[in-house]
């Protein structure tokens, strides 16, 4: 409290004290008693008032221990249980909990983690993923500026994400990993690495690449096989040794059948193994019976059209040819989707053609676009262009409703080139991307499509589609987000199925270790997107017969449902909408394959290196104790007091008021009971 304000309050003191005797000491008809006790009542109510005006402010210190924190985090994934360690480890967790003198020393925060982290409340074990640099990631945010060890609690087997042995220069805090298994290394022959293609077209070979692993110490021999239907489709002797411990086989299969193909890869195992598991995967391809063709039509060279041709092809299933227009007219009819690139007059025999033959397009302009002929020759769209050219971006419609699209980032794409004025489309249609520039929406399309009497139709309205694919890839290190933005565009483009109310997207085959997602839309008598519907899916297995029904949550303008929790299998399922008599079927197979049973001990290796970066300790399971009583005697992890100062002025003492309405409510009461009122 400043000297200026203790003034301010003696000389309240005084003019309160001054006013009381003016009033109940000077010429008064009350008794002495009265007086005495109008005059404290009085000097109460008018000190107050005056404390109030004045507000003088008090500091008010609080003082608290903080403890230091102590994350303990817990491997919750499958491999734990195949080590054979699952109940071990749930002991030590409870000990922890229970220890009273590390409660005592630090603030204990359990978590456990698969493939993301949460807040420990009971382990199962049943997590299909390990991401360890996620879960150490997570925790360094979580307890970010703070004094914070960690124990980790895993076998160190990680089965996706960044090597969580680098992570260690940049933690902030000590890691105490404890490990989960034992470091016994033992003969093992596996199948590390099995790669194929997803689709396959009929009479085609399709190539296989198996990644073969032997871990010990004397030269042994085995056997690759492949079987298919109970028949062996390729067999081939290997020999391994301590030297030479990698086999990588690489054959060609024939698609001989059109379906769902499913094979079996296995690597005989050696009667010493001790987890033979490792030894078979299983794969599947499914082989279509034609692709889809997809002509560019061009007079000019342009990036562009090599975008397309690399995001198209980027789908196995897809080819796409380049033709001049006058080479066009006699190639139509042997392609599913025309890509008209910057249309001119010599375009005029391509465009009777397609007429005749009622074929699908997807027309794209730009600077080079002859708009008159163009606004001519069809009576889709319409553009009354300048001859200058203008930068614009591209922002998506969350309500575009032919397919399902995500935002793969048209915000963060470069500029592309169009000509100068409004692009109108004349027939029933829905935009895909609206034109902006300098973020404001211009009301014209840069993409749009449309489906008229069976027919389909697209205009993209700008040149420089070659720049959106380039920037995708720098800022994913994959060209996927844009192939696949691109790809569903050519699918629907593609395919003159008639358009249904309600349309379900799944694949025929997934693995059991990735998400299992299948989504849908529904549209309403307008067929326009209904975000009010509700769908369910039934799904039932073929073997047991089993139903199980899931509810489809909305997401941006589709539902989706992820069947993960199911068991490998055969399954029929239909997606169905409540109080509607819609409904879609379809098949799909979940193919087993669990990465967690690949693991045959610890990885002693990088959880040790991972501790010596951190300036940790690495222990196994039966060294929890030691690990306990060095963390109790580290003297660098010590409780903290922290002293916080309010200043708290005089008017937020609901006191004061309280007083002053006690004393008027005295003197009130006093002057009635004695009649002086």
């Amino acid at each position: 409290m400043i000297a200026e304000t203790i003034l301010y309050i003696v000389i309240s003191v005084v003019v309160a004290l001054a006013l009381v005797l003016f009033m109940y000491g000077y010429r008064t008809k009350y008794t002495k008693k009265l007086r005495w006790l109008f005059g404290v009542l009085r000097f109460c109510t008018l000190l107050s008032l005056f404390l109030l005006l004045i507000n003088p402010k008090f500091r008010n210190n609080t003082y608290t221990i903080e403890k230091p924190k102590l994350a303990v985090l817990v491997d919750n994934s499958s491999s734990v249980t195949e080590l054979g360690k699952g109940q071990e480890v749930v002991g030590l967790v409870d000990r922890l909990q229970s220890n009273s003198e590390l409660n005592d020393k630090f603030d204990l925060g359990f978590y456990s983690f698969g493939d993301r982290m949460d807040e420990l409340d009971s382990l199962t074990f049943s997590e299909k993923k390990t991401h360890i640099s996620k879960a150490l990631k997570t925790s360094q945010g979580i307890f970010k500026n703070e004094l914070a060890p960690t124990i980790l609690i895993t076998d160190g087997n990680q089965t996706l994400g960044q090597d969580y042995e680098f992570l260690g220069p940049s933690y902030d805090n000590k890691i105490f990993p404890v490990v989960v298994g034992d470091s016994t290394a033992y003969v093992d022959l596996k199948i590390e690495q099995l790669n194929t293609n997803r689709y396959s077209f009929l009479k085609n070979q399709f190539p296989v690449e198996a990644v073969l692993v032997y871990s010990g110490e004397n030269p042994i021999t085995s056997r690759f096989t492949i079987n298919s239907s109970g028949a062996t489709v390729f067999s081939q002797n290997l020999s391994f040794s301590k030297e030479n411990n990698t086999q990588t086989v690489n054959l060609t299969l024939p698609a001989t059948r059109v379906g769902l193909q499913r094979y079996f890869a296995q690597l005989v195992p050696l009667e010493e193994e001790k987890n033979k598991v490792n030894n078979g995967k299983a794969f599947a391809v499914e082989v279509i019976d034609q692709s889809t063709n997809v002509l560019i039509v061009s007079d000019l060279l342009h990036p562009d059209m090599g975008a397309l041709k690399k995001s198209i092809e980027s789908n196995e299933q897809r080819k796409v040819a380049f033709a001049k227009p006058s080479e066009a007219v006699s190639m139509l009819n042997d392609y599913q989707l025309i890509l008209l690139y910057q249309p001119n007059r010599k375009f005029a025999p391509v465009y009777s053609e397609i007429e005749k033959l009622r074929k699908n397009t997807w027309t794209f302009t730009g600077s080079q676009t002859d708009w008159s002929f163009l606004n001519n020759i069809q009576e889709n769209f319409r553009k009354d262009a300048t001859g200058t050219t203008e930068d614009v971006l591209g922002q998506l419609n969350p309500n575009y409703g032919a397919f399902a699209l995500d935002d793969i980032g048209f915000a963060d794409f470069p500029p592309l080139t169009t000509e100068f004025g409004d692009l109108s489309v004349l027939v029933p249609h829905e935009v895909v991307l609206q034109q902006s520039i300098n973020g404001f929406n211009t009301g014209s399309p840069l993409f749009a499509s449309a489906d008229i009497n069976g027919r389909r139709a697209a205009i993209w309205d700008a040149q420089g589609l070659w720049k959106w694919r380039a920037q995708s890839f720098m800022g994913n290190s994959s060209f996927e987000d844009f192939d696949d933005f691109i790809g569903r565009m050519v699918q629907y483009l593609a395919s003159n199925k008639r358009r249904s109310r309600l349309e379900v997207t799944s694949e025929t085959f997934y693995y059991n270790n990735n998400p299992l997602l299948i989504s849908a839309q529904y549209f309403d008598q307008n067929f326009v997107f209904d975000n009010r519907a509700q769908l369910l899916i039934s799904v039932k297995n073929s073997e047991t017969e089993e139903v199980t029904q899931f509810p489809m949550l909305l997401k941006n303008n589709y539902y989706e449902v992820d069947l993960n929790s199911l068991a490998a299998g055969d399954y029929s399922y239909t997606v169905s909408v409540r109080d509607e008599g819609v409904a879609r079927s379809g098949n799909f197979t979940l193919l087993d394959f669990n990465v967690e049973q690949q693991f045959l001990n610890a990885d002693v290796t990088k959880l040790t290196r991972l501790a010596t970066h951190t300036g940790g300790n690495v222990f196994f399971l039966n060294q929890a104790e030691g690990m306990v009583s060095q963390l109790l005697a580290d003297e660098s992890f010590r409780s903290i007091q922290k002293t916080e100062q309010k200043v708290v002025p005089l008017i937020d003492w609901k006191y004061l008021l309280g007083i002053m309405v006690l004393t008027l409510s005295l003197e009130w009461f006093i002057r009635k009971y004695n009649g002086l009122i």
